[in-house]
């Protein structure tokens, strides 16, 4: 398994801030080589750490796929939009793939940032840059039509994609998905819930793309883990969610009773239609209204479960009281929180939730580039099965361009999110 860590309660030197600062000069100071994008050039950190260490410290161990060292730097392309819509995000994943590089020494690596706009357009035309340039690798983009866009002028030139899109109609082939995939966080939380007795699971989800996935995911999972789910979809446009929600509380009986945490649902609860656990796959100030709508029209969170999406994985909503006791599943958080400090005490702002997505891919690619050969970025490279440990935790790549995470099971508490099923450590007995 390949690893990449930060090292505990360590900041970059002050020497490697000053790198950071001039990214077109980076070759001067030993680190990672970057070409210049021709109308958008690599944003520089805002500022340096406030304490410098007085010497680097070695944060990367790693296990080489037991290939002989590449002769030189080899290109990546970085695929992000750096104007347009998402320029605020695109910039924070360039950003964080600089970091990767530096923290992993990816000295055997160039990267080449190139601008998509945030259009299929401007994604394809980044790609034909990029391989112009001679990347072996692309990483990115971000949206589904980007990704759509971007396929086959890679296809057609023999270069991977490790792209951020959660688009899962479009792995396959030369294409590697990386974003977080629902299906994943429902499974892990259903099995952990299946494994403490709750048999009857139901959903309040918007009526969107991402809603539907989520509520086919619970259908599928639950299904197959022998116990029931039913969907109830609410306008995500609309305010007033009162109807639907008496709907799902009042179809069949009232919902029952589960006994203490941790307990399996007691007798009384295998009689009527109600349900022991409610899957909430929204976030931000709507999981919240939803959730006090819930306490209101009368459902006791201490007797039903509540399950949420990755939605959750979000500091707004840490220790919200109207989901205390829920569960929801992501990627486990030390590593990440550590990816955070870094990235605030480098550029002075912390890192949008995305911008891990980018830090992880940069450090593969430089792990790979390490690792030599004369295609260190091949499809059996990619699809190490050990698989490889980032600051989103273990994850590996499946035969059909799927990611799959090691995900840890979190509980909201009034101290704020708990994890009480960590994550696992390696692949061995995984179960997706």
């Amino acid at each position: 398994m390949l690893r990449w860590r930060f090292p505990r309660f360590a900041s970059i030197p002050a020497a490697l801030a000053l790198c950071l600062a001039l990214p077109l000069a980076l070759t001067a100071c030993g680190g990672p080589r970057m070409v210049p994008a021709p109308v958008v050039s690599p944003q520089s950190p805002s500022a340096g750490p406030q304490t410098p260490l007085s010497s680097p410290v070695a944060p990367v161990t790693a296990e080489p796929l037991g290939q002989p060292a590449a002769a030189g730097p080899v290109k990546v392309g970085l695929l992000v939009p750096m104007s347009g819509a998402n320029a605020e995000l695109g910039k924070a994943m360039l950003e964080a793939a600089q970091l990767a590089l530096f923290t992993t020494g990816g000295d055997q690596l160039t990267l080449v940032p190139r601008d998509t706009a945030g259009t299929p357009e401007g994604a394809a035309n980044a790609a034909r840059q990029a391989i112009a340039e001679g990347a072996k690798l692309l990483l990115g983009p971000l949206l589904a039509a980007e990704v759509e866009a971007v396929k086959p002028v890679a296809r057609d030139a023999k270069v991977n994609v490790i792209a951020f899109s959660t688009a899962t109609q479009l792995a396959g082939g030369n294409v590697f998905l990386m974003g977080f995939l629902p299906r994943q966080e429902v499974a892990r939380e259903v099995s952990f819930a299946r494994e403490r007795g709750f048999t009857r699971f139901a959903a309040l989800a918007p009526n969107t793309q991402y809603g539907h996935l989520v509520g086919d995911a619970l259908r599928d999972v639950a299904g197959t883990a022998g116990a029931t789910a039913r969907i109830e979809y609410f306008d995500a446009r609309g305010s007033d969610l009162g109807p639907t929600i008496q709907r799902l509380l009042t179809s069949g009986s009232s919902p029952a009773a589960v006994g203490p945490p941790g307990a399996p649902p007691p007798a009384s609860a295998a009689a009527g239609a109600g349900f022991d656990a409610l899957l909430l796959p929204e976030g931000g100030a709507q999981l919240k209204q939803i959730a006090h709508q819930l306490q209101q029209a009368g459902l006791d969170t201490a007797r039903v479960r509540l399950l949420g999406s990755g939605l959750w994985d979000d500091p707004a909503i840490a220790g919200e009281p109207a989901l205390y006791g829920g569960w929801f599943a992501a990627s486990p958080p030390e590593p990440r929180r550590e990816f955070e400090s870094r990235f605030q005490a480098t550029y002075g702002r912390p890192p949008p939730r995305l911008a891990s997505l980018a830090f992880d891919s940069a450090a593969l690619a430089a792990v790979l580039a390490k690792s030599g050969g004369p295609e260190p970025f091949s499809q059996e490279a990619i699809l190490n099965p050990s698989g490889f440990t980032g600051v989103d935790g273990l994850f590996r790549f499946t035969q059909e361009g799927l990611v799959q995470r090691g995900l840890a099971v979190l509980e909201v508490q009034p101290q704020g999110n708990v994890v009480v099923s960590p994550a696992p450590t390696n692949f061995r007995d995984f179960a997706s």
